[in-house]
């Protein structure tokens, strides 16, 4: 996630603290993002970015006097992301699979449609094509078993999604090569997945 070089963030004498705003950004962002990418979107210099970052490290680490975090900030392909912590992805796992199953909302089908057509994508290549922010969107298709993690960009550590099987099975179809051909007017595949809205 990079901010545009034509954006500024608006600094006040009521501007969150650096470490707080970094916070927010690296919530956000769905790739790691290196420190000038952090430093632009928080208006602050770079030294002083990568202080910050090494001191929330140590926070979530429960290097400061306080607990350690159930999630953890890395530096990765050369750049910052939060995660959670390893230890941890049973207790998620157990967690995302426990929950009742829900329909599919169309914001999820859209996105879902999205991957199938455009396979291996990012998630910020599909945020540009449906113009919204679709990290949950993505967790969601994820714990559905819908949509699976195929490789990260060796350079940015940005992953790449792609379909499963699973959706071959909800479909009726044997592969993705026998996903109905869509509109050139729709050729991003943001119209969804018509009778598949009961998933």
């Amino acid at each position: 996630m990079r901010p545009s070089p034509r954006w500024e963030p608006t600094m006040t004498p009521e501007t969150p603290a650096l470490t707080a705003r970094l916070e927010a950004l690296l919530i956000v962002a769905d790739e790691p993002m290196s420190v000038t990418a952090l430093a632009a979107g928080a208006g602050s210099p770079v030294r002083e970015v990568r202080a910050a970052l090494a001191e929330l490290r140590a926070d979530y680490d429960g290097e400061t006097g306080g607990p350690v975090r159930g999630f953890q900030l890395r530096e990765v392909a050369g750049g910052w992301r939060i995660y959670v912590r390893e230890q941890l992805d049973r207790v998620v796992t157990e967690f995302v699979g426990s929950q009742a199953p829900v329909r599919l909302s169309q914001a999820a089908l859209e996105t879902l449609a999205v991957i199938a057509y455009k396979q291996p994508v990012t998630r910020s290549q599909v945020a540009q094509i449906r113009a919204v922010n679709v990290d949950g969107v993505v967790r969601t298709l994820l714990g559905r078993g819908l949509i699976t993690e195929m490789h990260a960009d060796p350079e940015t550590g940005a992953m790449h999604y792609g379909t499963t099987s699973l959706l071959l099975e909800k479909l009726g179809i044997n592969g993705i090569d026998e996903l109905p051909h869509i509109s050139p007017l729709l050729d991003d595949g943001s119209g969804g997945f018509p009778g598949l809205e009961g998933v």
